[in-house]
């Protein structure tokens, strides 16, 4: 680290980092707390899309408990043919959404096929749906934590090194300077006692 300089120029460069530091902060501040208040919303977001979940699940299940027979082939009937995603910028941050979701319904006889594989038909597409928004909602919740992480690192190095380094500068250089201005009023008072004393010699030796 280089030599500190108790100088006016080092003062003046030390007094403006200070002020733009202390200009940062607060707009650094407040992008950590949309992330956080964003991340908050992000894991109850999480929380509900979990909770209809297994709501939509049990219900299924129990309204359908003919799914045990293995003798109805199921499989493949319903998938997701096309997913859109998109992004969104947060303060910076960007966060996955999810815009579309297209599902393909395999085609099946109404005769060789029992009437309950309708409802089921529809309910696997509806949790196809919600497993992908938690997908989404799980990600948008990973990418927050991150980001707080990295802005709440940079909010420290602010409040707990770089500002208060600058003020202990800025002091430091105060000090060397009002020490060297009194130097330099003794310096000066003692030359002018030094002057006049002469003087004063010169004038006794004429009488």
């Amino acid at each position: 680290m280089a030599r500190l300089a108790l100088n006016k120029a080092s003062l003046a460069r030390e007094s403006a980092q200070l002020a733009e530091y202390n200009r940062f902060l607060p707009s650094l501040e407040l992008k950590r707390l949309q992330i956080v208040s964003e991340r908050a919303r992000a894991r109850e977001k999480v929380k509900r899309l979990e909770e209809d979940y297994r709501q939509r699940f049990d219900d299924l299940a129990g309204a359908l408990p003919m799914l045990a027979n293995k003798l109805v082939p199921l499989q493949g009937l319903v998938r997701v043919r096309k997913v859109v995603r998109g992004r969104q910028n947060l303060s910076g941050t960007i966060l996955p959404t999810l815009e579309d979701v297209e599902l393909e319904t395999a085609s099946y006889s109404m005769l060789a096929r029992p009437h309950w594989v309708d409802p089921y038909v529809k309910g696997i597409g509806e949790l196809l749906r919600l497993n992908l928004e938690l997908e989404v909602a799980r990600e948008r919740v990973s990418r927050l934590l991150e980001a707080e992480a990295v802005i709440s690192r940079r909010v420290n190095l602010f409040e707990k090194v770089l500002i208060p380094r600058a003020a202990r500068n800025i002091r430091k250089i105060r000090m060397a300077l009002a020490d060297a201005e009194r130097d330099a009023v003794v310096r000066a008072k003692i030359s002018k006692r030094k002057t006049a004393a002469r003087a004063a010699d010169a004038r006794t030796a004429e009488l």
